[in-house]
């Protein structure tokens, strides 16, 4: 196929632990070729790709018995550190075979709070593909604490398709999708299609984790409609099928689950304060006419008029949440204000606005469905 006759130009590829690790933690060096065969057959033919992948800490933790004196959190740090040179080295040797330049970046959640960060990291993945380095992404175990971890690295893959703009998110467990039953019994088939504003598979869904991972189908699932929310199409697939991507991109009958995307995509700024609910440095409480402004379908920036109260501290750039006089939730936005001068301005009616439109998503954007 040429690119054009592709569906999408552009996507990403989620692989995790269980995929390419064995179950002594020692990465799976033909289930990796396997999955690098199907990435080079897509890259060789014009479409983008972008690999997120798993697996550092458990390859680490098949190399290293750390001592008795290391704690868990540092010991963790250590197998990431091991195991993240022999994941990468694995992934350029494969690569190495098809003629393709495979380069890593390790992001933290942290990475994605600051807008200039953010923008820092795409200018990076940019460039890679820019002079076709095929880009390999993990999350960097090493230096990350439990406060800004991601939920597991399929949160990540999302962040990374929504930052890199991609059309399409490929998320690729051990399992062929979500079912409408429990996996394996003989009455649960596999949901093709899930619309991002149904609620009925949740209940099919547990929160059990995954042997090496962090997560389980519970965060792929809030991943995946989080980013069909953005407008991006997601597929769940088993990556332990052979060609899995090209196969659903050649609309082949293989299993696998497709959230339909939002029709409404959202801009670059919007997509970056979609994922930035953890990054509120303060909040606005606001009253009702300003919260009856903002959830309607208008344009509307939030006015220092319908303020009530400031809430913690923050700079101007920084963001915030908003909130309703009950102190729910509405939304995020980015502040024109640092927290004393918003402060000074509560109910002012000619002051410029604390947060522009362009700069706030509410609750609708933002997809907050969470554990």
């Amino acid at each position: 196929m040429k690119k054009s006759e592709w569906k999408y130009s552009k996507i990403a590829i989620k692989v995790g632990s269980n995929v390419i690790t064995q179950s002594d933690g020692s990465l799976n060096v033909g289930r990796m070729l396997r999955i690098v065969e199907d990435v080079a057959v897509l890259s060789k033919q014009g479409l983008e790709v972008i690999l997120i992948s798993s697996g550092a800490v458990a390859a680490g933790r098949n190399s290293l018995n750390p001592s008795k004196k290391t704690n868990i959190v540092s010991s963790k740090q250590v197998w990431a550190a091991i195991g993240q040179v022999k994941l990468m080295s694995t992934y350029q040797f494969l690569f190495g075979k098809y003629n393709i330049n495979a380069g890593q970046l390790l992001a933290t959640k942290e990475s994605f709070s600051d807008r200039r960060h953010y923008l820092n990291m795409k200018n990076c993945i940019s460039a890679m593909i820019e002079n076709n380095v095929l880009p390999v992404v993990n999350e960097n175990d090493t230096i990350s604490i439990n406060e800004l971890m991601f939920t597991d690295n399929d949160e990540l893959s999302g962040m990374i398709a929504s930052l890199m703009n991609s059309e399409a998110l490929f998320i690729l467990s051990n399992v062929d999708g979500i079912y409408n039953g429990m996996p394996g019994s003989c009455t649960a088939e596999i949901i093709r299609e899930i619309n991002i504003d149904s609620t009925g598979p949740e209940k099919f869904i547990t929160s059990e984790k995954s042997g090496f991972g962090r997560g389980g189908m519970h965060t792929k699932y809030l991943t995946a409609r989080k980013i069909a929310s953005l407008g991006i199409d997601v597929y769940i697939a088993n990556g332990m099928r052979d060609s899995i991507v090209t196969d659903i991109l050649k609309e082949r009958d293989v299993p696998f689950t497709r959230f339909i995307p939002n029709d409404n995509k959202k801009n670059s700024v919007k997509k970056w304060l979609s994922h930035s609910d953890t990054f509120a440095r303060g909040a606005v409480y606001i009253n009702n006419g300003a919260k009856d402004a903002l959830l309607n379908d208008k344009v509307t920036s939030l006015l220092m008029i319908g303020v009530t109260k400031i809430e913690g501290f923050f700079k101007r750039g920084d963001i915030i949440s908003i909130l309703d006089e009950n102190g729910n939730s509405i939304g995020l936005g980015k502040s024109q204000y640092d927290s004393e001068k918003a402060a000074d301005n509560i109910g002012e009616k000619q002051s410029k606005p604390l947060i522009k439109y362009d700069y706030m998503v509410i609750n609708e954007d933002i997809n907050t469905n969470r554990n």
